[in-house]
């Protein structure tokens, strides 16, 4: 078993690879899809067709962006959280779809990446779903874990024999430090989704936006008291922006007076 790390649009590929099938560990972009191409072709000399899973950890842009077009390419199953509902439900879901890709184009814009189109489906249909523990058909040796608190349906994976686990955004980096991420829909969920990441001891952690690494238990005592407190949500953020503009216009008219 092999895990090649991939350069995506905006966030790091991980690639399981096996003599027979392969294995994504999240849904990527729809911005990535000629990158997975070029790789199977050029570098593992293979047929994309040797996808078997795209696992889709949760439904932001980055993450599940690809993982329909996949199946309708290679014949791919899909594997989600269990969950009844979809995450962008109704009218208030399909805003922040919108915003969520938005936001996405916007931080590939930061990161000097050139403008493509990430559309994609606001509704995940998955060929199956897991829940807490269970193992993944095909790929036996892999264990996932519930992990909510960014989304309500986040999915970490794990490699039992080599406790590799990968935890999507579960932790990102910010100047350099190790972070939680934004948003944080639930946080108290965050919290006991960091104490599990603790208490499963995994040897490296596997994350979309800084890469691989050993977490200490300094790391995660950090991590929990920067985890927010109240919900961190793209609404808090967009009031925030707008109250900080209001904030600057009143006191530019103050300046002036």
């Amino acid at each position: 078993m092999k895990i090649h790390v991939l350069k995506g649009f905006i966030q790091n590929i991980f690639l399981v690879e096996y003599p027979d099938k392969c294995m994504l560990l999240d849904g990527c972009s729809k911005a990535d899809f000629a990158c997975l191409q070029t790789f199977f072709s050029d570098e593992l000399k293979r047929p994309l067709s040797d996808l078997k899973v795209v696992v889709v950890t949760h439904m932001h842009p980055d993450h599940a962006g690809c993982a329909h077009y996949l199946r309708k390419k290679t014949g791919c199953k899909i594997i989600s959280c269990e969950k009844q509902t979809q995450w962008y439900e109704g009218v208030k879901g399909k805003l922040a779809h919108i915003i969520d890709i938005s936001l996405a184009l916007w931080v590939a814009g930061k990161m000097n990446r050139p403008r493509k189109n990430i559309w994609y489906p606001a509704h995940l249909h998955p060929d199956l779903t897991l829940t807490d523990k269970q193992f993944i058909p095909g790929f036996d040796d892999w264990q996932v874990f519930e992990t909510p608190g960014h989304t309500d349906r986040d999915l970490s994976v794990m490699h039992i024999p080599s406790k590799r686990i990968y935890v999507a955004d579960l932790i990102v980096k910010v100047k350099s430090k190790l972070s939680p991420p934004f948003p944080v829909y639930l946080p108290e969920l965050y919290k006991q989704s960091l104490l599990k990441l603790q208490s499963l001891q995994p040897n490296s952690v596997m994350m979309a936006h800084v890469g691989e690494l050993t977490l200490t238990d300094e790391d995660y005592a950090q991590l929990l008291i920067d985890a927010p407190t109240q919900p961190e949500t793209n609404k808090v953020a967009i009031i925030r922006m707008l109250k900080g503009k209001l904030l600057g216009k009143k006191l530019g008219l103050r300046d002036k007076s």
